[in-house]
C-alpha cells in the first residue's frame, strides 16, 4: 500500500451571492476564498490533520480488507492444489508414467518427484532412453514425433536433475538428524560445534531440522527444550557466518 505522502489540503470557495434586486446599496458579502481565513482570530488554530488522519485510516481499512481477502484466494488455491495433486493416481507401467509426468505441472514436478522417488528407477530412465533413441533415428520424422522429441528430453533432464537433488535433500537430512543428536546430548556444545564448523557440518539443513524441533517443543508447551535450542539455534548460526 502506498504511503500518504502529503496530508489532504481542502479549498473552499464561496462565491458572490448575487441578488435579483435592482437595488445597488444591497449588502455583497466579502469572498472568502480559504476555510483557514480568520483575521480576528475567533475560530482559533486550523485543524488541518484530522481529514488526513481519516483518509488515511480509510484507506488502511480497505486495504487490509483487500489483503485479507487475498490472502483468503491463495489459502483456497493451495488447498485445491493440494487436494489435486493427492488424487492424482499414477500407473503401473513405465510408459504411463512418462505420460503422467508429462501432464504435470511445473510447479508439481518437484512433489511428484518425492512421492514417486521409488519408480524412478534405472529401468524407469532406460525406458525414457530408448523411445527418445527411437524418435531421433526415425524416418521419416513427423512433426508430432519431434514436439514429443522435445518433451520427452526436457523430461528427462527435469526427473534426472530432481531425483538427484531429491537424494541430496535425504541425504543431507539425514546427516543433520545426526548431527543435531550430537549438539543435543553434547556436554561441551561449543567445542562440539567448533568440531562441526571443520568438518563443514552446519549447513541449512541443521538449522531446518531446528526450526521444526523447536516449533514442535513450543506446540507440546516445553518451553525450556524451546529455548535451549533457540540458544543452539542462535549458536550454529554465528558459526556459519564466521
Amino acid at each position: 500500500m502506498a504511503a500518504l505522502s502529503n496530508s489532504i489540503g481542502l479549498a473552499t470557495s464561496i462565491p458572490f451571492l448575487r441578488t435579483t434586486s435592482p437595488n445597488p446599496t444591497r449588502f455583497r458579502p466579502t469572498r472568502i476564498s480559504c476555510v483557514a481565513w480568520d483575521p480576528e482570530g475567533i475560530l482559533g488554530p486550523p485543524q488541518t490533520g484530522h481529514l488526513a488522519r481519516v483518509e488515511f485510516k480509510r484507506r488502511l481499512e480497505k486495504d487490509a480488507e483487500a489483503r485479507e481477502a487475498f490472502e483468503q484466494q491463495v489459502l483456497e488455491e493451495k488447498n485445491r492444489r493440494a487436494a489435486l495433486r493427492q488424487s492424482r493416481v499414477a500407473p503401473d507401467s513405465a510408459a504411463g508414467l512418462i505420460e503422467y509426468f508429462l501432464d504435470t505441472e511445473a510447479q508439481d514436478i518437484e512433489f511428484e518427484i518425492a512421492r514417486l522417488r521409488p519408480r524412478l528407477t534405472k529401468e524407469f530412465f532406460s525406458h525414457v532412453q530408448l523411445e527418445l533413441g527411437q524418435l531421433r533415428f526415425a524416418v521419416p520424422k513427423t512433426e508430432a514425433m519431434e514436439d514429443r522429441l522435445i518433451e520427452l528430453e526436457a523430461l528427462q533432464k527435469a526427473l534426472q536433475e530432481g531425483t538427484e537433488a531429491y537424494d541430496k535433500m535425504q541425504t543431507d537430512i539425514v546427516k543433520a538428524r545426526e548431527n543435531l543428536t550430537k549438539i543435543l546430548t553434547s556436554r561441551d556444545v561449543k567445542a562440539t560445534l567448533l568440531e562441526m564448523v571443520e568438518q563443514n557440518a552446519l549447513n541449512r539443513s541443521l538449522l531446518t531440522l531446528l526450526d521444526e524441533n523447536i516449533a514442535n517443543a513450543h506446540s507440546g508447551d516445553q518451553k525450556q527444550a524451546a529455548e535451549f535450542m533457540e540458544k543452539v539455534r542462535g549458536a550454529v548460526l554465528k558459526y556459519m557466518t564466521v
